[in-house]
């Protein structure tokens, strides 16, 4: 909420007119509130433009993560001393402790850490990179403050610049001076980016600024000031002549337009910075040369013309140059009068805080304020107003009476003759008050002077108003209907005066004579009444207001009565109140919630049903009951308790009043506490309803809850309500509100045993006494008495205790006794008796009893393992768990035996059997003898007599010794001459015992060539363990190894185990395998004859300068050391790019570290590497890396060779491989090199087949301009001299054409000399792409044979050279010159040189319809040739093809051509648009006539962005017109001048305009508002204009809209549209009613009726209503008024404006009149017809009965 608003509702808070501390005010004058302006400024207060003051950048501490942790704790800081300090790092310490460090890095430190880096220890360098990075967001995050500093800095510049333009503005222009506020608005939120400060996450204007955006409209014209108006005398006395008479008008309208000239402009059409450079420019040569003129009339005359000119007006000025009064200058100037209250100022300063020369005041008014206060009706009060002179020049002034009748002026009283004041002197007046009432007046009085600003002199007429306390509602409270109720209130005055006070009721306000509606006493309302009606309250005087309310119905009742102040104020006051019926409400009732059975009787007229749940007898049950008194008054009650009306209804059937009964309930069971009380208002009360059963039967009662004392009305309420309030009776009798049906039922005992039966878990047993607890539960309402019985047959039961009492839901604990007198299971019934109860309560009991138990101490006897023939004893317990003597025996089961065939058993137990005593135990020991061989299982049987047997079952295992080994014959695989080899044996027990073993000697016929070693050779086998053993045989022979045995004895076994051995020995080989990254292939070379094909190929595509690797892999797959060697034949190259090492450069050490230098130093490492390898100028080069050495037994060495060349072509080589003894391995080489080696760059690296050079841009051309050349040096990198053959092509993307075919007779670039013909080449012509290169893959070792066959092979081919030659290749582009072309076409760029070319760009013509820049994209191809024919071939070495046959050097070229075009900036953001209303044409004084045409113009800034002039022309047609000269125009009436600068206009738009590179100009675009345009809007559709469209809203709003396109033709034939549309509100009237008739009137009786005039458009109207009268019906029998006005317009979302007319009707006779009113407006509006209608009579019937 804006202050300004806000303060705006407290005052209109305080100006009502409440009783409590509120003054008297009428409804119609509220206090005076801010305006608009002013409530806008206080808004713009509320968030000041300094806000730049409170916002710093201040640089934010970082914490850096330190190399060691501190041992101890920061040490906390102390509060700075300094209070102004911003140091807040004590509260950071306080808060974070160790998280927040005072150690910090500053700029110095962090500059000498990041200088000094390159230390070995890779911590540090992370932390010099993360500093690093900190430093660089830190320096970022101080540019971005600064630059949101700087711009908010900016902003609030602009916004006081402007503020203080407006004002000064404001002083100079506004008739009315201000006091406190500007009346401007802040620009601050216009001159802000909200994006930045949203960014940075600060509040913006958009976050506290909700209104949407002003729509702006064009600035108006400043009015004319009255001094510089002529007035009547003066021009009576002015020259006749025109030229004269229009002199003082030229001079003041002069001085007008310089005023507009300086102060008006926008923030929209150009900012305020460039105008503040404008305006210095413009006026820093005219401190020089002379004093600022006004040069408006420069753009109207010729040179000549302004020369004679000149000299006319100086020689004028010298024959008329004599001084002028000082009384016609302003005050306080150079030639004016002096001030006598304000120092003058001298000539060149400039204070800010002094007053301007048109704020001096000339007159000064004593008292400034003229008050009235403490007057009375029909009095006359006068005070006398003094007017002083404070000039030291003689002065006029005119005073101006007040507007309102009760202020009245005198004759001034002047201090000499002539109405003159001399300075210092004063005049004085007389104002007299005439107040016709006690309120409030104001007005002014107006004294014009020579001053820029008018004196006002207020007049106020002020008296204290009374104050009364009284509320303004009064709230009698509640009131059962039929009652009376009387209030009474406090009244005081605490203001400071007497007054009258009068209270009448609302309906007669106000009234037709206030003795009609004046009562004494009492004044009635029903169904209020306030006594006294009338009174007078002095100052702190008070009396006791009394209010009766007797309400007739049901709820609240207001009425308004008026409170009557003689001094012509007036207030309502309500009187409130509300009637209340008797109204109980039962809200809760404890318990579950109780309803009628389907079928059950209810009572007729109970509201309520409880149902109690069944009872015992002698019991009593409650229920809590909660009833709401739902009226706000007091209620005594009390309660009746009856039979219930029962009777059986048919659904939707009514019952019979005459069958409800009132009987009282004298034997009912139910009762209420309490029965009888007083209900408070509003309340909710307990009631207890309890039911206490007697016999043993249902019971059913009614209760009612009687209200005593209500009041009733005697007679019908209309008659109460006609009747006085003293006078109305009534009567009181019992109200029934509330009746409750309750209903209680009674049931027998209810018991209920826990548990029910009795189940004795498990066995008993015999002769033990077994007791079980159980309970019994009483659920009946009264207590019970039991009886149990007792059984004694062949089991005894019985319980305790077995007779007693139970109380009502309570229970009892007993126990039961059981016990058994035979084995077995039993079940029994237990009866218990209770008193009153026919039927007993039966307990079931059920029990199993068992005789002794032994038990075996283990499960099972394992005896585990045992070695054929050995014994093994056992010894087990056995227990008797019972309190009874047990006989047993144990023995192996037969079963067991019988399955094993077996007729003695294995086992011997020691005892076998016997007797153990109660509770005791007996030792047993069991021995096994083994007797053969097996897994023995069985189970011995435990038998006892009279109890249940047992079975022990037993395990034992028989074994003897048994090894074997896994494999019996081992074959030695990769066996080899004199090198020991390993195999491993298996050594396998199959038994569970552990058992020793020893290996012997080898045995067999070769035994003596070999030697075997098994380890271990002895040792001992665990339990059924696999033993891995290793075997390691040496042969020193190359036989076959077949005849050969090791034998292993085995302790326990009769016979030794034997093993096998078996093998064939080895000698060296070693394998030889070529690794690429798409193949790899492997030979063997150890067989002597073997041949396969091996093969080193570095590639199909192998860029320039670029080192292609590939890897020689030696294998040796013998454990046989040997040495090998390795060379190229002609493209070897020696060991001195390795041996060589490079210099290392001068640099610091710590630098050499750095990952820059150490990427520099490995780069130039590179280079010097590939050049040593190609200094022998081949062309190419193979190297080894690793051309001789040992390989190891079992080595895999892997030998790097790289490939590196500069000159593009096919090469081969052969490299030699000898290793030890072996045979050589020669290998063919094979290379083929892309690329181009010619680059416009100083070194070329490409690495991409065809070589891609650099885009040449020839940036943006404008269409039809001129050639543009670039001069491109190219490079060759090669060993030889390369002509470049140059084609520009244009690209095409055509679908149907994807290959070309090209035919060439003879050499398709052939040499050329300088003027482009062709010459004719020594050498035989040859085309590269005939000859096929010889197939060397299939040769023998002998490299000087394949070079002989390749000799052969091209002396055959060049014999056989085409004539005709045809190429094949992809369609990308057709050849052009039109856009770009080179020269020369042919150059030879030689061997590690450079030539130059040049590239020329053409831009195209475009169309007019283009309006974006196109862009003019091609290519150059340059085709290589070799003009040598050694550089071409070498037989069997190289071959390089040219021409098409390879890959051209290609230049990508790329150019814009843009059309001629200038930017446009429009002063309006939606576009060129002009808002204008058809009520512009009328001036203020309607008086002055209607205006022919308007002009208004608009700012269009056109600004050349190219590098190039622009000449274009300006072509517009009416009613826009256009100028260049951009002159500040608004709005203008159309003249002679006018017309003559429209002639000079058109002029200059058809004229040629040139607009330089980087330069704007200012046009002036106008649109001409005339009588003529608005014509059209009375057009039929078919005949309107183009460009003129009639709108009309729903609304009805009207307008013509205008569009037109503003062109500018450019030299080159293009066109540019600016659109132009012209938008005019006109008027819309209509009526009310099309028809009045007045019917039949009386004679010379006057009848008026009131009709609506309403403007529907947003357009100002100025109507006059015509009448269309017959001419013998004189004088005029209709009349209206107004005849003619002003009709404002509609404002935006508001309805129409409107204005009453009066139609006045006077019969002059006895006869019909009718006449018709025409409303016309007189800018062309649709007239509106109002036909009136009206007959005159004599007859007094028709006179109206009462007349106003």
């Amino acid at each position: 909420m804006e202050p300004g608003r806000a303060k705006d509702r407290r005052s209109f808070k305080s100006g009502s007119y409440a009783f409590a501390g509120a003054t008297w005010t009428t409804t119609s004058r509220l206090p005076r509130i801010y305006s608009p302006s002013q409530s806008v400024w206080l808004s713009s207060l509320a968030y000041p433009e300094s806000i730049h003051h409170s916002f710093r950048s201040r640089p934010r501490r970082f914490s850096l993560p330190t190399l060691h942790e501190l041992p101890e704790p920061q040490l906390l800081r102390l509060r700075p001393t300094s209070l102004r300090t911003q140091d807040i790092s004590h509260l950071l310490t306080g808060v974070f402790r160790n998280l927040y460090t005072a150690e910090v890095f500053g700029d110095e430190v962090s500059t000498n850490l990041i200088k000094a880096r390159g230390s070995e220890d890779e911590v540090h360098e992370e932390f010099v990179d993360e500093l690093q990075q900190i430093r660089k967001l830190y320096k970022q995050r101080l540019d971005e403050f600064e630059t949101l500093e700087r711009h908010v800095i900016e902003a609030c510049v602009r916004a006081i610049a402007e503020k203080q333009r407006a004002m000064n503005q404001a002083k100079v222009h506004d008739l009315e001076p201000f006091i406190k506020m500007p009346p401007v608005n802040t620009i601050f939120r216009w001159c802000v980016d909200n994006k930045l400060l949203q960014k940075h996450h600060l509040i913006c204007p958009n976050d506290y600024y909700s209104d949407p955006v002003p729509f702006s409209p064009a600035p108006k014209g400043n009015r004319e000031p009255g001094y510089l108006k002529l007035t009547f005398s003066c021009e009576k006395h002015a020259t006749p002549k025109k030229e004269l008479a229009k002199k003082p008008e030229a001079g003041c309208r002069k001085i007008r337009r310089k005023d507009e000239e300086e102060s008006d402009y926008t923030m929209d059409s150009l900012s305020w910075v460039s105008h503040l450079k404008a305006k210095s420019r413009t006026t820093e040569p005219a401190k020089i040369a002379s004093p600022p003129q006004n040069k408006s009339w420069m753009n109207h005359l010729r040179m000549p013309q302004r020369k004679l000119e000149r000299l006319l007006l100086t020689r004028m000025e010298n024959r008329t140059c004599f001084l002028r009064n000082p009384r016609f200058f302003p005050p306080n100037t150079q030639r004016g009068g002096k001030s006598l209250i304000f120092p003058p100022r001298k000539e060149g300063e400039s204070h800010s805080g002094e007053l301007s020369s048109a704020d001096v005041p000339v007159f000064i008014a004593n008292p400034p304020v003229i008050f009235f206060t403490d007057y009375e009706i029909g009095s006359v009060y006068e005070m006398v107003v003094s007017l002083q002179n404070t000039t030291s020049t003689s002065r006029y002034l005119r005073v101006i009476p007040p507007s309102t009748p009760y202020f009245s002026l005198g004759l001034g009283m002047f201090p000499g003759d002539g109405g003159m004041v001399a300075p210092g002197m004063i005049c004085q007046y007389v104002v007299q008050f005439f107040p016709d009432c006690l309120g409030d007046f104001d007005d002014f009085i107006w004294v014009e002077t020579q001053s820029a600003h008018p004196l006002l002199v207020p007049l106020q007429a002020r008296r204290p108003p009374p104050v009364l306390t009284l509320s303004p509602v009064l709230d009698c409270g509640y009131c059962l209907v039929g009652d009376m109720k009387v209030s009474t209130f406090l009244c005081r005055n605490v203001g400071f005066s007497a007054a009258k006070f009068c209270v009448v009721p609302k309906k007669c306000w106000p009234p037709t004579s206030f003795r009609a509606i004046a009562t004494l006493g009492l004044v009635e309302q029903p169904p209020f009444g306030i006594m006294p009606s009338a009174f007078e309250l002095a100052p702190e005087q008070e009396l006791l207001m009394e209010v009766w309310f007797l309400p007739t119905s049901f709820g609240k009742v207001e009425q308004t009565f008026i409170v009557i102040c003689d001094n012509c104020q007036i207030r309502e006051m309500v009187t409130s109140g509300m009637g209340q019926l008797v109204a109980l409400e039962l809200i809760y009732i404890s318990g579950e919630k109780s309803k009628p059975d389907p079928g059950e009787l209810t009572d007729l007229t109970a509201q309520h049903f409880i149902r109690f749940e069944p009872e015992n007898l002698q019991s009593t049950a409650r229920k809590q009951l909660l009833i709401r008194n739902a009226t706000h008054v007091e209620l005594a009650f009390h309660w009746q308790v009856r039979m219930p009306n029962l009777q059986a209804l048919m659904p939707g059937e009514a019952h019979s009043p005459d069958r409800i009964k009132n009987h009282p309930d004298t034997d009912t069971a139910f009762a209420m506490t309490p029965e009888q009380g007083i209900l408070s208002p509003y309340a909710d009360h307990e009631f207890i309803l309890s039911f206490s059963p007697h016999q043993l039967k249902d019971f059913h009662s009614v209760f009612q809850m009687a209200i005593e004392g209500v009041p009733e009305l005697e007679g019908s309420r209309c008659s109460v309500l006609s009747t006085d309030l003293e006078n109305a009776s009534y009567i009181l009798n019992d109200v029934i509100p509330l009746e409750i049906e309750v209903k209680g039922s009674v049931q027998p005992f209810q018991i209920l045993l826990e548990p029910y039966a009795l189940i004795i878990p498990g066995e008993n047993y015999i002769g033990l006494n077994v007791k079980k607890d159980f309970k019994m539960w009483n659920n009946s309402k009264s207590r019970i008495r039991y009886t149990w019985g007792k059984i004694c047959d062949c089991h005894i039961i019985e319980v305790e205790p077995c007779t007693g009492s139970i109380a009502s839901s309570e229970v009892e604990d007993f126990e039961l006794k059981f016990t058994g007198g035979a084995p077995g299971p039993t079940s029994q019934d237990l009866p218990c008796e209770i008193k009153d109860s026919p039927w007993p309560v039966v307990l079931h009991i059920e029990a199993t009893f068992k005789g002794p138990t032994l038990d075996i101490s283990v499960s099972a006897l394992q005896f585990g393992l045992l070695r054929l023939g050995q014994k093994a004893t056992k010894c087990i317990h056995i227990q008797n768990t019972s309190p009874l003597p047990a006989m047993w025996h144990m023995q192996e089961g037969a079963v067991c035996l019988e399955e094993r065939r077996e007729d003695v058993s294995p086992f011997h137990i020691e005892p076998s059997g016997g007797q153990v005593h109660p509770l005791g135990d007996c030792r047993v020991n069991i021995t096994l003898e083994a007797r053969q061989v097996q897994c023995l299982q069985t189970v011995l049987v435990l038998e006892v007599v009279n109890g249940p047997w047992s079975y022990l079952p037993v395990y034992a295992e028989v074994q003897e010794p048994h090894v074997y080994l896994q494999s019996s014959q081992v074959v030695v695989n990769n066996l080899f001459l004199g090198v020991p080899t390993k195999a491993g044996i298996t050594l396998i027990n199959g038994t569970l015992l552990p058992t020793r073993f020893h290996w012997g000697r080898l045995l067999g016929h070769q035994a003596s060539f070999c030697k075997a070693r098994v380890s271990p050779r002895r040792g001992t086998l665990r339990p059924g363990e696999e033993l891995q053993l290793s075997l390691e045989l040496t042969a020193h022979t190359q036989d076959e190894l077949t005849d050969l045995a090791l034998p292993c004895s085995v302790s326990g076994m009769k016979e030794p185990l034997v093993l096998g051995i078996s093998g064939k020995p080895q000698g060296l080989q070693v394998n030889i395998t070529i690794w690429t990254e798409d193949s790899k292939k492997s030979v063997s070379c150890t067989k002597p004859g073997h041949k396969e094909a091996l093969r080193l190929d570095f590639g199909a595509t192998v860029p320039l300068r670029t080192c292609v690797h590939r890897q020689l892999i030696l294998t040796n797959c013998s454990p046989i050391q040997t040495s090998f060697t390795l060379k190229f034949e002609y493209f070897g190259s020696p060991q001195k790019p390795l041996s060589q090492k490079p210099s290392v450069p001068d640099v610091s050490p710590a630098l050499l570290k750095t990952d820059r230098i150490r990427q520099q130093l490995a780069k130039r490492e590179h280079l010097d590497f590939m050049e040593n390898m190609l200094s022998h100028g081949k062309g190419a080069s193979f190297f080894p890396h690793v051309s001789q050495g040992t390989l190891g037994a079992r080595q895999q060495l892997q030998i790097d060779i790289t490939a590196c060349a500069n000159m593009w072509g096919e090469y081969w080589d052969s490299l030699i491989c000898q290793v030890g003894d072996l045979p050589p391995s020669v290998i063919p080489v094979h290379m083929v090199v892309v690329g181009c080696p010619i680059s416009s760059q100083r070194t070329n690296y490409s690495t991409d087949p065809l070589q891609k050079e650099p885009v040449l841009r020839f940036s943006t051309q404008v269409s039809g301009g001129g050639t543009v050349t670039r001069v491109l040096r190219l490079n060759n990198s090669s060993p030889c001299d390369i002509r470049l053959d140059w084609e520009t092509y244009a690209p095409e993307d055509r679908e149907d054409q994807l290959l070309e075919l090209l035919v060439f007779c003879g050499p398709p670039f052939p040499l050329r000399d300088q003027d482009g013909n062709e010459v004719l080449s020594p050498e035989t012509p040859e085309s590269s792409s005939s000859s096929q290169s010889p197939s060397i893959y299939n040769q023998s070792s002998s490299s000087v044979e394949a070079a002989h066959s390749a000799e052969s092979s091209a002396s055959a081919s060049a014999s056989a050279a085409p004539i005709i030659s045809v190429v094949l290749q992809e369609h990308e582009g057709v050849p052009s010159d039109h856009l770009y072309r080179i020269s020369p076409k042919q150059v030879v760029v030689p061997a590690g040189g450079s030539s130059s070319i040049s590239i020329s760009f053409t831009p195209m013509v475009l169309g007019p319809h283009v309006l974006h820049k196109v862009e003019c994209t091609g290519y150059a191809l340059g085709f290589m040739s070799l003009d040598s024919k050694v550089e071409r071939e070498l037989p069997g070495r190289r071959r390089r093809l040219q021409g098409f046959a390879v890959g051209p050097l290609r230049l990508d070229l790329q150019g814009f051509v843009r059309p001629a075009q200038l930017s446009v900036e429009l002063d309006y953001g939606g576009g060129m648009r002009f808002r204008l209303q058809a009520s512009d044409l009328i001036p203020v004084q309607p008086c002055d006539g209607v205006l022919s045409e308007l002009v208004t113009t608009h700012h269009l800034k056109l600004t050349n962005t190219t590098d190039i002039p622009h000449y274009f022309r300006l072509q517009v047609s009416r009613p826009f017109s256009v100028s260049p000269d951009g002159a500040s125009r608004t709005h203008r009436a159309a003249g002679a001048g006018w017309e003559q600068e429209c002639e000079e206009g058109w002029a200059a738009a058809h004229r040629q305009l040139v607009l330089h590179p980087q330069e704007n100009m200012l046009v002036d675009v106008s649109f001409t508002l005339s009588l003529e345009l608005l014509c059209y809007q009375k057009l039929p559709a078919d005949q309107m204009l183009p460009g003129v469209d009639i709108r009309q809203s729903a609304s009805g709003e009207r307008e013509m809209v205008f569009t037109q396109n503003l062109r500018l033709e450019y030299a080159n034939q293009t066109t540019q549209v600016v659109p132009l549309q012209a938008t005019v509100a006109v008027p819309e009237l209509q009526l009310s009613t099309s028809w009045v008739d007045f019917g039949t009137c009386f004679v010379n009786q006057e009848r008026v009726r009131e009709i609506y005039l309403m403007n529907l458009s947003g357009c100002r109207s100025y109507w006059a209503m015509l009448m269309d009268q017959e001419p013998d019906q004189e004088p005029a029998a209709f009349k209206v008024f107004p005849s003619s006005g002003l009709l404002e317009a509609r404002s935006v979302n508001a309805p129409p404006t409107s204005i009453i007319l009066q139609v006045l009707f006077t019969a002059r006779s006895s006869e019909l009149y009718e006449s018709t009113l025409v409303v016309e407006g007189m800018l062309g509006e649709k007239a509106c017809t109002l036909r009136l209608r009206g007959r005159g009579s004599y007859d007094e019937r028709f006179v109206p009965p009462y007349q106003p």
